[in-house]
């Protein structure tokens, strides 16, 4: 299958804040070592499925792209953040392979890694979307007005199961994950929402964002529940 990526999302109980915190500042260390990991980052989260400026102290995410599955299988069953987010209030997991993929994370560049895609296989079955730029400071006050309409409208797309903003210090390196019925609904959304093709217009033509990642991806597997449920469950 060639590489893959995954996607964690760990919700703590409240008055957990400070370890949340801190877990945010050591497991990316606690990953170097890890066989078959390519790229990996700790990211903070937004309130609820709120993608515009706001912080869920409770709740921290982990993006890795991987060798091959067989790698992130390894690692979800043996290594010990796996075993601390089972313990947390709420855990969700997800193996993804790439159906496309563009752009670079702090220079990290998936597509190099010679990824094969999901194919048709992948069509009407649900997907997941990862974005993530870094804003240039210049930018920053055009792009959080904006990305506050693209906020509203986005809780309300059809087809989309599942949204969370995610952002990672220093400030403006900034991120969306979202889980969706299928790649047309997903593809749909991004031409015909008019605040999320405005707010695309703006950023390509006014230079926002010095780096930034797309990727759409196909589920491989998925452990736990996001808000009560799986959201890359084929119905629901």
């Amino acid at each position: 299958m060639g590489p893959v990526a995954s996607f964690h999302l760990i919700s703590e109980r409240s008055g957990r804040q400070p370890f949340v915190l801190a877990h945010l500042a050591t497991d990316r260390r606690r990953l170097g070592a890890v066989d078959g990991l390519l790229f990996a980052r700790t990211l903070g989260t937004g309130r609820g499925s709120n993608t515009g400026p706001s912080i869920d102290a409770c709740r921290s995410a982990l993006v890795v792209f991987w060798r091959d599955t067989e790698a992130a299988a390894a690692f979800l069953a043996a290594h010990p953040l796996p075993s601390r987010w089972r313990q947390a209030a709420e855990h969700w997991s997800a193996v993804l392979r790439p159906i496309d993929v563009r752009g670079s994370w702090d220079g990290f560049e998936p597509r190099t890694h010679a990824a094969t895609p999901a194919g048709d296989d992948a069509a009407g079955a649900p997907i997941a979307v990862l974005t993530r730029a870094t804003v240039r400071l210049g930018s920053t006050r055009a792009f959080v007005r904006l990305s506050r309409r693209v906020a509203a409208s986005s809780g309300r797309a059809h087809g989309l199961r599942a949204l969370v903003g995610v952002g990672e210090r220093p400030i403006g390196r900034l991120g969306t994950f979202s889980v969706w019925d299928d790649l047309a609904t997903a593809q749909r959304f991004a031409s015909d929402d008019h605040q999320h093709r405005s707010a695309a217009t703006a950023a390509r033509h006014d230079g926002w964002f010095s780096e930034e990642l797309f990727a759409t991806f196909a589920p491989v597997s998925t452990e736990g529940t996001w808000a009560g449920v799986d959201p890359l469950r084929q119905s629901m």
